[in-house]
């Protein structure tokens, strides 16, 4: 089951929603919804499935509807139409009591606009969320330093916002979200108010905590870069409406439309997809053979080599007829795992880019091995060169759904209000 799961969820904007919800439904458009009826349509029938301990981000251009949709979670906006789950439970259904503390407990908010308190030091700044759950002094202090340890500020616990570069005010803010160990992490543009280097630095650390401490992220932003780069999935909306939902490699390699696939056009491909992207089953995989049996194997195959690994699938190397026929011709009973060359590796998670030069310098597919030692596939310098080309970029199948599109979804929606205001901003905070 999903952590957060967002069910056909429109929100309209205006007087009386619920009756231009009637009119939307039975096919009005936006311009048309706003000419009869002074509505606005904000985001339309959108579905979503966010898993615990993945960043999810949701992107698009301003007025595309992300913000809007972003702040349905912690209800500080309520949907017009259908429904949202946090761990199985419906947050519509919250009283006030109870949204209060869902908000404290389990939801942590970051702000594009940092939301520090600038009479705070950065300690106390950190230390607010705990403050407002009721923590006292001195545990919260604790906890507040330790966050600021991770966030690279240490020493700078008594100095003030005004005090601090942009970058850092960040980190406060983020720290601030992580000290209340909420479950789920809200991050609203937070880092787009930042310069490039500062960004990327940014975006790096905030991988690096979540390989740490596994919350689960919801990112906002609208910048496809930074979105393949920290995102574990990617909702992309346009006007309001869910193109596609899918893996950077997704999104990359089947744009779901022409608007995504106009997004994705120029994106540096080598950099974002990782190599057991292009990897393939390798032609042949000896585990206990004996020599003879995978020299004949090797023989009555077109392979150049077959890949070892051991009963429980760790990889040992690679084999070929010149060294199984030297081995079985030289003195004594080696097996083959000692015959078995390790060689050149490729891990799994290598950017393209990264590995690049590894394949074009050697002479036989190369091996990609995950993170527990497994053998997951081969990687050919031929099919490296294919995925990089336009060429391999397929969209998907407009009459099946994909990645979360809905067939036919209409694009039609009205832009939404993409600054929070900071009563907002104080109020998801706490």
């Amino acid at each position: 089951m999903a952590l957060i799961d967002v069910q056909n969820v429109t929100k309209i904007f205006g007087p009386s929603p619920k009756t231009a919800l009637r009119k939307v439904k039975d096919g009005m458009g936006k311009t048309e919804l706003l000419a009869e009826t002074g509505h606005t349509l904000g985001i339309h029938d959108v579905s979503l499935s966010i898993e615990q301990g993945e960043i999810f981000v949701i992107m698009g251009l301003s007025g595309s509807g992300k913000s809007t949709l972003i702040r349905h979670f912690n209800r500080l906006i309520d949907p017009t139409d259908g429904q949202i789950l946090v761990d199985g439970e419906d947050v519509l259904s919250l009283g006030n009591k109870a949204l209060e503390q869902f908000r404290r407990k389990r939801m942590s908010m970051v702000f594009q606009r940092f939301g520090l308190f600038p009479h705070r030091t950065v300690l106390e700044n950190v230390a607010y969320g705990l403050e407002v759950q009721g923590v006292g002094p001195d545990e919260r202090a604790v906890a507040a330093r330790e966050w600021i340890v991770q966030v690279g500020l240490e020493g700078y616990e008594d100095q003030y916002p005004s005090q601090l570069s942009g970058g850092m005010q960040q980190r406060v803010g983020l720290a601030r979200a992580l000290a209340t160990d909420a479950d789920i992490l809200l991050m609203d543009e937070a880092f787009s108010a930042l310069d490039p280097l500062i960004r990327s630095q940014m975006q790096d650390q905030l991988v690096e905590l979540q390989d740490k401490f596994h919350k689960t992220i919801v990112f906002i932003t609208h910048d496809l870069d930074e979105a393949l780069k920290i995102g574990d999935k990617i909702a992309i909306l346009k006007d309001g409406v869910l193109s596609q939902v899918g893996t950077p490699a997704d999104i990359l390699m089947h744009p779901a439309d022409d608007y995504v696939a106009q997004f994705v056009r120029d994106v540096n491909r080598a950099r974002v997809l990782t190599v057991d992207v292009v990897a393939k089953p390798p032609k042949l995989r000896f585990t206990d053979e004996t020599l003879d049996k995978a020299l004949n194997a090797l023989r009555s195959s077109d392979a150049d080599v077959g890949y070892v690994v051991e009963d429980k699938g760790s990889y040992v190397g690679y084999v070929t007829e010149n060294s199984l026929e030297e081995a079985i011709a030289a003195p004594g009973s080696p097996s083959l795992s000692d015959v078995a060359d390790g060689g050149q590796q490729l891990e799994a998670s290598s950017s393209i880019e990264e590995a690049l030069p590894t394949v074009l310098d050697t002479e036989h597919p190369l091996p990609v091995i995950a993170e527990d030692g497994g053998l997951t596939g081969v990687v050919y310098p031929e099919q490296v060169g294919e995925v990089l080309s336009p060429s391999a970029v397929q969209p998907v199948n407009d009459d099946e759904p994909q990645n979360g599109r809905r067939p036919g979804a209409r694009s039609d929606v009205a832009a939404d209000d993409d600054d929070m205001t900071v009563l907002e901003e104080k109020k998801a905070s706490a």
